[in-house]
């Protein structure tokens, strides 16, 4: 029973006169960068928020993951837990290919909401996890975003997203692309009583997702890198028959042509957002 909780191991043979002798390493010790192709010691990776010390590839992060990193210790408390997709259009496999994300990915669905606390000051949170079917935005994603949004209005609280998604969700079709109007007809409403909306971009940022809530921010920050887009570089080249500026739809191509407000590492962000969610208390204050 004990050596089902202990980590698998691998052997390696060492080669010579101790050729009887072996050397067992756990699996999983080491993680290959996808870019730079070097092999990465998981504890250092960790200690670096993700992000590998050679090439500066940033590794998507889990919403628990981001949360450990960015909010208040036990400030964070969930909303909309339960709530899960169904197959409104009894699309084939579709009920099995959300089952393999659930499990997968500890979570009902492709994001995480709810309320926090960066550095004492309250928020709400929405989190897209790009491991669940590509952060793709189907019915659920869209209501737990809208109920966040609705919340921070009726709190007048303000509201940071960070978005990682493939757009939307081809499963549930019409019913998808409905998100779009949805999310962003709420927060013109957050606008309209005067609240704050910071907007998040991940790699990837693509589709409806960006086509919507992503880019509706009054502040809209961007990690080191991020694909930020509606169509991918390859269909925007096959329909214009031209070759793409180096960079294209890449978080420094954007902040170069005024898409966006700032790039910031990993590392920074708590803290940049910290001075955000202060500023703009401090502004609320003096205007009363």
């Amino acid at each position: 029973m004990l050596s089902k909780l202990l980590p698998k191991k691998k052997r390696y043979a060492i080669v010579g006169e101790k050729a009887k002798k072996e050397v067992t390493v756990p699996d999983g010790l080491y993680i290959q960068c996808p870019k730079c192709k070097k092999s990465l010691y998981k504890q250092d990776l960790h200690a670096s928020l993700g992000v590998c010390p050679g090439c500066q590839y940033y590794y998507p992060l889990s919403p628990k993951g981001r949360l450990s990193i960015l909010v208040d210790k036990g400030s964070f408390k969930e909303m909309d837990a339960d709530m899960a997709s169904s197959n409104p259009l009894d699309f084939p496999d579709y009920d099995k290919k959300l089952s393999i994300s659930q499990e997968k990915t500890e979570q009902n669905e492709a994001v995480l909401t709810g309320e926090a606390q960066i550095k004492g000051k309250k928020l709400i949170i929405g989190i897209m996890d790009s491991r669940f079917m590509m952060g793709s935005m189907g019915s659920v994603v869209g209501e737990k975003l809208t109920r966040a949004i609705e919340r921070a209005t009726e709190e007048k609280l303000p509201l940071v997203i960070f978005s990682a998604s493939g757009g939307a969700r081809m499963q549930e079709g019409i019913f998808s692309l409905m998100q779009m109007a949805k999310t962003s007809s709420a927060l013109a409403k957050h606008d309209e009583a005067g609240l704050l909306f910071i907007s998040v971009l991940t790699d990837p940022t693509t589709g409806g997702v960006t086509a919507s809530f992503a880019m509706l921010g009054d502040i809209i920050l961007a990690e080191p890198g991020a694909l930020v887009g509606f169509a991918g570089p390859r269909v925007i080249e096959q329909t214009i028959k031209q070759k793409l500026p180096e960079g294209f739809q890449r978080a420094e191509f954007l902040l170069e042509h005024g898409m966006i407000d700032a790039v910031v590492p990993r590392e920074q962000l708590r803290d940049i957002l910290g001075q955000l969610l202060e500023l703009h208390q401090k502004e609320e204050t003096d205007n009363e």
